[in-house]
């Protein structure tokens, strides 16, 4: 899972998933996808906010909650559901306003009930919420060292951790080739909320392993030994809910 602030929240392998003829289409129609993925992504943010801010109303009678922001939401699977459908309701909702086609009213209407009902299942379901939330990491600075790793071309990414040793989302991941040399990691400003931070090394980009074996700190860099450690964890895809928040019941716009 991720921080819904961590970027996308499906992308195109998701839409397409739903809907085999979606990139046709959109060519077809001259229709931005990715321009779509953000605006569903914009109007599902103003929504969430509006149902925490009703959710913080309920709890102020009875407790004195934390406060709850979009910062702390999670995606889950009913979150993402929901917005790749809002995403595709948009895209459909373009293509019949271009061609007046009944076939792309069809899919339009499908699409805002799957909308409706993937809203339903997270409403049913709660809010994911993470305590204590840990941003996706930038991509760190790698650079040549001394050392005498082997030469060749290495992987490099890195994660936040917080103080409960939590992982947020991995950074792209960097290449880097070294001759004669070692490498060092230097990460970017640890953001708020971040304690210490894990690298991941290997060979090849889809294999790349922990290297350290306890959250480094937060401003201290990483100078690789000179053999890759290759048992050490993968990176995950983000931050898992701390729990799910119960919502209140409100009536979702089209």
């Amino acid at each position: 899972m991720a921080l819904f602030t961590d970027g996308p929240v499906s992308g195109m392998e998701d839409l397409t998933a739903q809907d085999t003829q979606l990139t046709n289409v959109a060519t077809v129609e001259g229709i931005d996808v990715t321009q779509k993925l953000f605006l569903a992504q914009e109007e599902l943010a103003l929504e969430l906010a509006t149902l925490l801010n009703g959710s913080k109303r309920a709890e102020q009678a009875i407790w004195l909650a934390p406060q709850t922001t979009i910062k702390n939401v999670v995606v889950t699977p009913a979150l993402k559901l929901w917005h790749t459908f809002r995403t595709l309701a948009m895209v459909y909702r373009d293509a019949y306003s271009n061609q007046l086609n009944d076939r792309y009213a069809a899919k339009r209407d499908q699409f805002e009930e799957r909308a409706k009902w993937a809203y339903e299942k997270l409403l049913l379901l709660g809010l994911g919420i993470a305590w204590s939330p840990v941003p996706r990491a930038r991509e760190p600075q790698v650079v040549s060292a001394p050392g005498s790793l082997a030469d060749g071309a290495y992987y490099v990414a890195m994660t936040w951790t917080n103080s409960k040793g939590e992982e947020g989302g991995p950074s792209v991941v960097t290449t880097i080739t070294t001759a004669e040399s070692s490498l060092l990691v230097q990460p970017a400003i640890p953001p708020t909320g971040a304690t210490g931070w894990n690298v991941y090394v290997g060979t090849d980009p889809g294999a790349l392993s922990r290297q350290n074996g306890s959250p480094l700190a937060a401003v201290q860099t990483w100078l690789q030994p000179n053999t890759i450690a290759t048992g050490g964890s993968a990176p995950g895809s983000g931050q898992s809910p701390s729990y799910l928040m119960a919502v209140p019941r409100m009536i979702m716009r089209g």
